[in-house]
């Protein structure tokens, strides 16, 4: 066996670690940006503001069935510092809720043509309850003021 190149391991991986700098900041590489999701409750239906939204985590306990609107893109592009190209995951955690939250369009922030085809059949905007109750939406942004999300989990 060859000797190890310094920072590998046994595997041949490379091995270190990423630590933030402040408890609340995201970690920045070769402009991917890995979010630190901060956790926002709702719990009845209405418009969510930007920054639950960028939070990038909407959990619901609620026992009736919620609409969460999105905010519109220019708000939230300009909460992301968003421009063409730019892509951001949210995360709705439904798990302990006990009735169906569903994702509706903002202004300007619209669901993709994947979600319009496949919204009759598999219902990409709803996000049931209990332990299966969890989705993930990647918003992919067209400028700085408009996006289209798709629900990719």
């Amino acid at each position: 066996e060859g000797a190890l190149v310094a920072g590998f391991n046994t595997t041949g991986l490379f091995t270190d670690s990423i630590t933030e700098q402040t408890s609340a900041a995201n970690i920045t590489i070769q402009k991917a940006v890995i979010q630190k999701n901060t956790a926002t409750a709702i719990n009845t239906t209405g418009t969510a503001s930007v920054a639950a939204v960028k939070g990038g985590l909407i959990t619901s306990t609620s026992g009736a069935a919620v609409t969460i609107t999105l905010p519109t893109g220019t708000d939230l592009g300009a909460a992301l510092g968003a421009s063409q190209g730019t892509v951001f995951d949210l995360v709705i955690d439904n798990t302990a809720g006990s009735n169906t939250v569903t994702l509706a369009p903002g202004a300007n922030c619209i669901s993709s043509a994947w979600n319009v085809v496949n919204d009759a059949l598999l219902a990409p905007h709803d996000v049931p309850a209990g332990v299966t109750g969890i989705a993930v939406f990647k918003f992919m942004f067209s400028s700085a003021t408009a996006c289209a999300y798709t629900r990719i989990a």
